[in-house]
């Protein structure tokens, strides 16, 4: 792999990485609402399971999912119902003591089984594959370089989201602990997760 080519897939990961999505969302609303020490087992679920993504579509099965269109739908329909069912969830969440009930739990298996939910997720792994891995004559090599890379990406933008859904979390709670802060944020994370997840539907 040249520098050319090193250049452009940092610049795709960069972009992908750190702009809003589902995965971020969660990492911010999980630390703000149970802490950081709660968000991190998701924060390294996410380049794990994005990562066994990748391999997964290296490995040719990814190609079954554009060749399968029922098959794609299915995917897709089963993410955009997971993520409003967690937006459902987040914007009940009014007060800190119900998050740490059952009400808002994302654990690290939940954390590695969204990322192959994610049609988005699907869609950037099979544009990696098909722009830097299939049809070059070192795949294995390209990618030893495209994996750590995008793992270390996932990682760092989830955990930088997740701190600062951390430093929020006293500001959150609001005068008094009243929470009205807290209800206002994690509607508005809600939002974000039911556009992400109509988003998907176009895709």
């Amino acid at each position: 792999m040249n520098w050319q080519e090193l250049s452009a897939l940092l610049v795709l990961a960069s972009a992908m990485s750190f702009t809003p999505g589902p995965n971020t969302t969660l990492s911010t609303a999980l630390a703000a609402n149970r802490g950081l020490r709660h968000a991190l087992p998701f924060v390294f679920a996410v380049p794990l399971g994005w990562s066994a993504l990748l391999l997964v579509c290296a490995l040719g099965l990814g190609a079954l999912l554009l060749a399968a269109p029922l098959l794609a739908w299915a995917v897709k329909l089963i993410g955009v119902l997971y993520l409003l069912w967690l937006a459902w969830k987040l914007s009940q969440t009014r007060q800190l003591g119900e998050a740490n009930d059952a009400n808002l739990r994302v654990g690290f298996w939940q954390g590695v089984a969204l990322q192959f939910v994610n049609i988005k997720a699907w869609m950037l792994a099979l544009a990696i594959v098909s722009g830097w891995i299939a049809g070059h004559a070192d795949p294995a090599q390209r990618l030893m370089v495209v994996v750590p890379v995008m793992m270390a990406y996932a990682f760092a933008s989830n955990l930088l989201y997740a701190l600062a859904g951390s430093l929020l979390r006293n500001w959150l709670t609001g005068p008094a602990g009243t929470g009205r802060r807290l209800k206002w944020f994690n509607r508005s994370m809600a939002l974000v997760l039911v556009v992400t997840a109509l988003w998907m539907l176009t895709l």
